[in-house]
């Protein structure tokens, strides 16, 4: 069953989340998506992580939820730099920036749940790269 939005936002603005709380509502994020696309969100892991695997389950048949994968790493990313005990494990600025990144996937998730095109019309959307020189140059005018 899909976790309502706002008790996601509150969740990760809520402060003193640890990593894997971060990295959970990261993957609750995407339930969400899988959900409201009549899929059941898969317990897989890829490249260690189920955040990866539930990305890749979402972007099948949706190329344009790709705009979403590098945050979806990014989490992962900034898990393992505060889990592995290394410098970054206890440093504020990085736990900062999870709950940044966390917030911009759920941004980009339930924007794209409203507006189908969101992360369509990127510089390396196709239908960018489709378009001609001449094309591209009259767009620009406007």
């Amino acid at each position: 069953m899909a976790t309502p939005w706002e008790d996601i936002e509150r969740a990760i603005e809520a402060p003193g989340q640890s990593p894997e709380r971060l990295l959970a509502l990261g993957e609750q994020i995407l339930e969400n998506w899988l959900e409201a696309k009549g899929f059941t969100p898969t317990e897989a892991k890829r490249e260690s992580f189920r955040l990866l695997a539930l990305h890749h389950q979402g972007a099948k048949d949706e190329p344009s939820f790709n705009a979403c994968r590098e945050t979806c790493r990014e989490l992962a990313w900034h898990y393992n730099l505060l889990k592995d005990g290394g410098p970054e494990a206890g440093n504020a600025a990085t736990r900062a920036m999870m709950v940044m990144v966390a917030k911009h996937l759920m941004l980009f998730v339930r924007g794209k749940m409203e507006v189908a095109e969101l992360g369509e019309f990127c510089c390396s959307s196709r239908p960018i790269r489709a378009l001609d020189k001449d094309e591209l140059q009259t767009q620009a005018r406007g």
